[in-house]
């Protein structure tokens, strides 16, 4: 295939398709060989037709310098599929192409007919490809063709393309993709061949929209084209398609978008459950599962791709942070509902800040708290206690005045397991401002080598094709030996390739699928004509007429499947150009272990299979920076992989035989986009996991801390299985990313099972025995300052107050007592009847008032301890999460970066 110049490309004048289609098929006068029938009959035209048959090698023109025009038109049948990763668009056409064939011409009425339908391979056929055609082509096959009596012939068949597109799906649902298909012929410069469009493409469209019979995912447009045309006679001619479809979004929009938001709108309303009478963590945690479980459903739905983050997957990753952040927040809120109580004083930034600037913002005012009811309360505590009353006061007042004293400790107790100090009054104050929910040539060169003398010279009886054609006939009995008179000259071959596309990798089997353009440049010993005599300095002719080195690539694991170019360019001087694509399932060693972030270096060994280095040389047409620079100009997909770099060495081995062969080795560097994978699979992991970091701070006294964290690792399990075609299957290497996600999901079991001690300690230390002396001395002293919690000092007085509740009943009722001893003994029945009752009614607030100082307490030494050591241990596993998730972010993001600089 010939260099294609695109900077330089013009499009040809406005010409109507009805005169480009007389021009290319109108009859050359005095160029066809008159076809003569013995008689009007099809058997008679086949008869005089079989010289015709012998000449199917060579470009049916008299003269070679002739150009060859082709027509072609094509009917879009059906738009089959698109894969999103590996950028190919599936479509199927029926393929139209009209040429003139300067051999033939009949009279019509001599031969009884103006047209007869005859085999394909009776004639030449021009090697018209669609560029961007990356496998081949699998639907049913049509053996024959029109010959018209005027020299026309008409070649008509389905294909089944799979071609590459560079689909953008940036908007989808809603996007429109613009594919382009890209007629010309893969060998033939301009000079031989020249391709014009046969119909309109308004046209085409209307034509294709009325037979098409997919009405699935995509609709069709419109098409159009454009010709590519250069004044130099060495480029390839180009005729190009850009089709255009239209993605139909109603069933993502049913079944993704609006579920989607039906989730995120019934996350808004938790907002209003009270977090004080109601459990929203959990809540919360069971939508965030609901929503997993809603993507892992809705997987199949959405593209996959290594160029480009869709919208919706953007859309969809801030709807779930966006649940995330609502989690934390809440159990934030939680914690200081809860733990308020027990807190430092609110500092007066955040007074500032939060209670008086935000609060206004969201229309929360600090609460103002009544002076009178304050002014009581203080002056009631500060009282002396001459002034409480005297011993002669009446009884049932002094009796009252104890009973209140007890319910006010009853509702002090109270206030601070509700966290109504100022305090916690303040911090709870904070909790309601909540911030609402919201949301990237081919260029062939020709070398012709310049050998010494032939050993003959061809000779041409005229100066046209088919006399060349029949001087080359004994060069090609001589096909099936190397083409060299003296067996001991080696010959060299000249290779070129350009990496047109990068389909796939397959970790798990060690595959990559590439698609190259491939050519292959050497001089064949027994060709030297005479242009002037021959009439043409070059021919094309089939490549099975001539000998064709076998070079091979090493790694490729599949036969050829790209489509199949016939033709080799023949020059005076013996030198053969022979260019082809090639589809290559190539082995490579795949080095998993950074993935997302990793560079491959795979490997395509050409060499002889057979021929030593003494017989066949191989070398470079062009430098490995020249087929870099085309690869990348001209490269079709924009997947999961970009090309960084070829370079080549070349290598003489030494085979089974003991003989030096020669080896030239292109190495292909290729980095993972790593953008999909950071979007889909490590922000929710990390986000899972913070989720579990902050769950530390639900106070397990209150809450139910190990259904929460159950529910996490369920979810995170779904995400998991919902990710799980995108991580890599090898049995060699365990990527790095697998140990992450493992290690989070072990990091949340271990958070489980210290949740369930923890829960065990604090509820059930009260029937525990005293903690061992090994785990008193290393946790209480050791770990609990690592983790800056030190062993609690004990107020003596309320350690002997729960040791002996009888001392602490008496104390408290002595003032009663005392009052009772009193020598006041007059007054009537009914005030005595009465204080016996408000001394009973004394006695059973003493004793609830009892009961909960010891369960505020801990009720005795070795709970006290026991729940120290959960709170230790607690805090420690939070300290060894932020220290887990610190080193992961430092990690992946020096990894990402230090991608980057790889090449």
């Amino acid at each position: 295939m010939a260099s294609k110049d695109t900077p330089l490309k013009w499009l040809l004048p406005p010409v109507t398709p009805t005169l480009i289609v007389f021009i290319v098929l109108m009859p050359a006068p005095c160029s066809a060989i008159k076809v003569n029938c013995s008689q009007p009959t099809q058997p008679a035209l086949l008869q005089a037709l079989t010289p015709i048959f012998n000449l199917s090698a060579i470009r049916p023109v008299m003269n070679m310098s002739t150009c060859t025009n082709v027509s072609t038109f094509f009917i879009l049948y059906g738009i089959l599929g698109v894969d999103e990763k590996s950028q190919l668009l599936m479509t199927y056409l029926w393929l139209s192409y009209w040429w003139r064939n300067e051999f033939v011409h009949w009279d019509p009425i001599e031969c009884g007919t103006h047209k007869i339908a005859l085999p394909k391979d009776k004639f030449w056929i021009p090697d018209i490809v669609i560029n961007e055609f990356m496998d081949e082509n699998t639907a049913p096959d049509v053996p024959y063709l029109y010959l018209h009596s005027d020299g026309r012939v008409q070649d008509a068949y389905p294909a089944k393309v799979v071609s590459s597109c560079n689909l953008n799906i940036y908007t989808f649902p809603f996007d429109i993709q613009n594919c382009t298909l890209t007629f010309n012929s893969y060998l033939h410069v301009a000079r031989d061949i020249k391709i014009f469009l046969a119909r309109t493409v308004d046209h085409i469209t209307e034509h294709s929209k009325m037979v098409m019979t997919t009405m699935g995912e995509w609709e069709l447009l419109d098409i159009t084209s454009h010709h590519h045309s250069l004044d130099n006679p060495d480029y390839i001619d180009e005729l190009a398609f850009h089709i255009r479809v239209r993605r139909r979004a109603t069933l993502y929009v049913v079944n993704l978008l609006v579920p989607s938001c039906f989730l995120i709108t019934v996350d808004l309303f938790s907002f209003l459950l009270p977090p004080q009478t109601t459990d929203r963590s959990s809540f919360k945690m069971t939508l965030i599962l609901g929503y997993t479980v809603f993507l892992l459903i809705m997987n199949d739905l959405l593209p996959i791709t290594g160029d480009t983050i869709p919208l919706i997957n953007v859309f969809l990753s801030l709807c779930l942070a966006l649940m995330v952040a609502s989690l934390l927040e809440t159990i934030l809120i939680t914690n200081l509902l809860c733990g308020s109580a027990n807190f430092s004083p609110v500092p007066h930034w955040i007074k500032v800040l939060v209670l008086q600037i935000l609060a206004r913002l969201v229309f929360l005012p600090q609460k103002a708290k009544d002076p009178a009811a304050v002014a009581k309360c203080e002056a009631d505590e500060d009282r002396p206690p001459e002034e409480r009353g005297t011993v002669v006061e009446d009884k049932a007042v002094q009796e009252l005045r104890s009973l209140g004293r007890d319910l006010r400790a009853l509702r002090h107790q109270a206030e601070q397991h509700l966290g109504r100090s100022q305090s916690a009054e303040e911090w709870i104050q904070c909790c309601p401002l909540k911030v609402k929910p919201s949301k990237l040539l081919f260029i062939f060169v020709f070398v012709l080598m310049h050998a010494g003398c032939s050993p003959f010279m061809l000779n041409c009886s005229q100066p046209d094709a088919p006399s060349l054609l029949e001087a080359l006939k004994p060069v090609f009995n001589l096909k099936s030996i190397r083409p060299v008179m003296n067996v001991s000259t080696p010959t060299t071959v000249n290779i070129f390739i350009i990496l047109f596309g990068i389909l796939g990798v397959d970790e798990k089997a060690q595959i990559l699928t590439t698609f190259i353009w491939q050519q292959l440049d050497w001089r064949n010993e027994f060709i030297l004509w005479d242009p002037e005599q021959c009439g043409s300095q070059w021919i094309t002719i089939p490549r099975k007429l001539l000998w064709v080195p076998d070079v091979v690539i090493n790694e490729f694991m599949e036969k050829n499947s790209a489509p199949f170019a016939p033709y080799n360019y023949v020059y005076f001087n013996g030198s053969v150009v022979d260019a082809q694509p090639v589809r290559v399932i190539s082995s490579c060693r795949l080095d998993i272990y950074l993935f997302p972030f990793d560079v491959q270096n795979c490997s395509l060994s050409f060499n002889s299979y057979l021929y030593r280095k003494y017989e066949l040389q191989i070398d470079l047409l062009s430098s490995a920076e020249d087929m870099f620079d085309f690869s990348k100009e001209v490269m079709a997909t924009m997947g999961e992989w970009e090309l960084i770099g070829i370079t080549v060495k070349k290598f003489d081995l030494t085979g089974q035989d003991e003989e030096t062969y020669q080896e030239i080795r292109f190495y292909i560097s290729l980095r993972r986009r790593a953008t999909l994978y950071v979007v889909n699979l490590l922000v929710p992991s990390c986000s899972l996991i913070t989720v579990d970091l902050f769950s530390f701070l639900l106070p397990p006294q209150t809450t139910d801390r190990s259904s929460f964290k159950m529910t996490l690792i369920l979810g995170y399990t779904v995400f998991l299985l919902i990710m799980n075609d995108l991580l890599p299957i090898t049995g060699d290497t365990i990527p790095l990313m697998n140990v992450f996600l493992s290690l989070c999901l072990a990091l949340m079991v271990a958070s489980l099972l210290e949740t369930i001690l923890i829960t065990n300690l604090l509820r059930g230390s009260a029937h525990s025995s005293p903690v061992p002396h090994w785990i008193r001395g290393f946790v209480l002293h050791v770990l609990g300052r690592l983790v800056q919690l030190p062993p609690k000092s004990r107020d003596l007085q309320d350690v002997t107050v729960l040791r002996n509740p009888a001392a602490y009943e008496m104390k408290v009722t002595h003032p009663v007592e005392g009052y009772v001893e009193a020598p006041e003994q007059n007054g009537p029945l009914n005030e005595t009847k009465a204080l016996e009752e408000l001394r009973s009614l004394g006695k059973e607030l003493q004793a609830l008032r009892l009961q909960v100082e010891q369960q505020q307490l801990g009720g005795n030494q070795s709970a006290e301890e026991w729940v120290q050591v959960g709170l230790i241990i607690d805090r420690l596993l939070c300290g060894i999460y932020i220290l887990f998730i610190s080193v992961s972010f430092i990690t992946i993001i020096a990894i990402w970066a230090q991608s980057y600089n790889t090449v």
